[in-house]
């Protein structure tokens, strides 16, 4: 048996300048400003945090790390994806792949695509191969395009452990 689940998620940058970072795909990306959130704003993470609770039903994000539980203030948004999937393998459920596709304006990507990949393989417990990172524009477009935040959606394919095989 397959399930198919999808997330997405949307942070807003902050006004400050910082010349800090920003989390992204388990991966800190040097950037004047940071996102806004109550634990470390990784728009990835969440999204395919929500997308392993989606294909098992199971709720989203928000029910199981409210903004609203100080416990979660900072927390490493790995964390979050490290803890959806131990509930996806209780279930019985393996990750055959994840797709995540982030929409950003700044900063680019692509230089960090591949550590991004195999940060998500390591909390997911799969192979690098299983994981796709990849991002867009929106040509100047929106919220995105006005450098107002970053956004991410996530699909991933999960399959009953019996009939799964490396």
């Amino acid at each position: 048996m397959m399930r198919i689940g999808h997330g997405f998620d949307v942070h807003a940058f902050s006004q400050e300048v910082n010349q800090s970072a920003i989390r992204l795909g388990g991966v800190d990306i040097p950037f004047e400003r940071n996102l806004k959130g109550h634990s470390d704003a990784d728009v990835a993470l969440h999204a395919i945090t929500d997308a392993l609770f989606g294909a098992m039903a199971l709720g989203d994000l928000g029910q199981f790390y409210p903004d609203s539980d100080e416990q979660w203030r900072n927390a490493d948004s790995g964390e979050f994806l490290r803890r959806a999937i131990l509930e996806v393998r209780s279930l019985g459920y393996r990750v055959i792949n994840v797709d995540v596709t982030i929409l950003a304006q700044r900063p680019q990507i692509a230089p960090y695509r591949e550590a991004m990949r195999e940060a998500i393989a390591e909390s997911l417990g799969c192979v690098v191969g299983r994981v796709s990172v990849k991002a867009t524009t929106t040509e100047g477009l929106g919220f995105v395009g006005r450098e107002e935040g970053i956004a991410a959606h996530a699909v991933v394919l999960l399959m009953k452990i019996n009939a799964f095989s490396e």
